[in-house]
């Protein structure tokens, strides 16, 4: 008579077996770890607005285009100060980038710079793209999809500024457009496309109105600026009048009643 094999060890519990959660069966469940973890970061943080800049990794301090780097940095310094010194306890407007080089380094860099939190939501690519150093530590996340990186760019933003960039950040930008012209983003959010001369040359929107592909009222969904100030002003009107001033009570129905009775 065979006598049964010895039992190694037990089998782990499911959600410590690592062989089944890197497996194509526990698909669902990374990807509901890439929308729980950040959601659980963001609430211990007290985060829920966000002001999320894009624009191309390989714009660096130093090169042909260090204009934008500078400007990047400096509009995520002032928004940053202007955040921090509200009154309001409940609107922070966190500097949010997708946390590698270039354009994104400068947005966290200038948050840096004036003391406040920065977000970076970074991505595992091919060729790989290390987290900036400018990143607050508890607020660095590194995504594997691609979808969920994206709904945490969208989700808690209340503005967008974009500086020039390529096939990623014209990605970026289509898709925060689409949502908003289509309403399928809760919050009222403002876009800023910053540096006309690029945006106006790689992108004729007015092309878009004329072949009736889009509305005329369509291009009202994003505006230029061309100086860190131009961004600030933007930025600061629009989030002022959505989001810090109070919103008017309902007139009272006593009058409307009071003469329905005479």
């Amino acid at each position: 008579m065979r006598k049964p094999k010895k039992k190694v060890g037990r089998r782990p519990v499911a959600y410590l077996n690592e062989s089944f959660l890197e497996s194509p069966d526990a698909r669902g469940l990374r990807i509901l770890s890439e929308y729980l973890e950040p959601l659980s970061h963001f609430r211990d943080q007290k985060i829920q607005d966000t002001i999320v800049f894009f624009g191309s990794a390989r714009i660096t301090e130093k090169g042909p285009l260090a204009k934008y780097y500078e400007a990047a940095r400096d509009v995520a310094r002032i928004v940053t100060e202007w955040s921090e010194n509200l009154e309001n306890p409940t609107h922070r407007f966190v500097v949010c980038s997708g946390g590698g080089p270039g354009i994104m380094e400068a947005a966290n860099r200038g948050a840096h710079d004036a003391g406040g939190k920065s977000i970076g939501l970074n991505i595992g690519l091919p060729f790989e793209q290390t987290p900036n150093p400018y990143i607050t530590p508890e607020l660095e996340f590194e995504f594997h999809y691609f979808f969920m990186r994206k709904f945490w760019f969208a989700y808690p933003a209340k503005a967008l500024v974009v500086f020039p960039g390529g096939f990623g950040t014209l990605d970026e930008l289509f898709e925060i457009l689409t949502l908003a012209q289509t309403q399928k983003i809760e919050s009222r959010i403002v876009i800023v496309l910053y540096g006309s001369e690029y945006w106006k040359e790689i992108v004729n929107f007015e092309a878009l109105v004329k072949y009736g592909t889009v509305s005329q009222s369509d291009l009202n969904l994003f505006q230029y600026a061309d100086t860190p100030a131009d961004a600030l002003n933007i930025l600061q009107a629009f989030l002022t009048k959505n989001y810090l001033t109070p919103e008017p009570e309902p007139p009272s129905e006593a009058p409307e009643i009071a003469r329905s009775r005479v």
